[in-house]
């Protein structure tokens, strides 16, 4: 019986490796075949992955294209939302300079704020530093090739991504007496954000969405392209909705967050 139970045991530990070794293979493949941030792409290539018998996802494919110019996609790791955002915040930086120093002025904010909450300040000042140092590319006339380039190294975006989850983090924990309705299953919100909101490859939600434009007092538009709601319309919300403009606007399928430009923007 003894020897039975360590077969089963040893069969489970085989498939459980199997089955690591597999989902290894299936990252390494993504991260071979598919850049972190795409360049621009006409929004038109959307309707290669829809069904053109598919009446619903087709109204709702001419309703996007009626809105937006172009799809800057990225790689669907488990960091989109947060690599989409980081990227369209940069690509906003190198034409204005209220949204760079804004951004600068509320990341040190943050910085000294984790800090002060408890986090080690010398791995919380290198992050910070590595995004100042992207930033700055912004800052020095850098163009949007450069940023295309450092945002596709895999450390430095890494780095950025990072730092935007740590904002969300510190904000989360410093205001928990009114977002701790909102979680459910953790004791704490630093047992929340320890497991939700810090780790890579941790898919975002709205309170990850509410307060990151919280921090950097931002007004992001996502598209949801689902089969939710208007059939012939793609149904939209705006974080914070109070009336102000959007800055960044993006498209959520299922899962994963690319970059939309609306027809109103300039064509770079």
């Amino acid at each position: 019986m003894a020897d039975e139970d360590s077969g089963e045991i040893q069969l489970t530990e085989n498939i459980d490796q199997a089955i690591i070794e597999q989902v290894r293979d299936i990252e390494k493949q993504i991260a071979g075949a598919f850049p972190l941030v795409t360049e621009k792409e006409n929004i038109v290539v959307l309707g290669k992955d829809y069904s053109d018998d598919d009446k619903i996802y087709q109204a709702k494919l001419k309703d996007l294209y009626s809105r937006y110019t172009y799809l800057r996609k990225t790689r669907g790791d488990g960091n989109c939302f947060f690599r989409s955002y980081g990227f369209r915040t940069l690509e906003e930086c190198l034409s204005n300079a209220e949204t760079l120093n804004k951004f600068i002025e509320k990341s040190t904010n943050i910085k000294d704020s984790l800090i002060q909450i408890g986090y080690p300040a010398y791995t919380v000042e290198d992050f910070y530093e590595v995004v100042m140092d992207i930033v700055n590319i912004a800052k020095e006339n850098g163009t949007l090739d450069d940023i295309i380039q450092v945002f596709n190294d895999q450390g430095h975006s890494d780095y950025f991504v990072v730092f935007l989850r740590l904002m969300v983090s510190c904000y989360l924990q410093q205001n928990e007496a009114f977002y701790s309705a909102f979680i459910e299953g953790h004791t704490t919100m630093k047992d929340f954000c320890s497991q939700e909101v810090e780790p890579m490859a941790k898919e975002s939600d709205h309170i990850h969405i509410i307060a990151l434009t919280s921090v950097l007092e931002t007004t992001v538009q996502v598209e949801y392209m689902d089969r939710g709601g208007d059939e012939e319309k793609v149904n939209y919300h705006r974080f914070p909705d109070d009336g102000t403009t959007p800055t960044i606007y993006l498209l959520y399928r299922p899962g994963h967050y690319d970059i939309l430009y609306p027809r109103d923007s300039s064509d770079t």
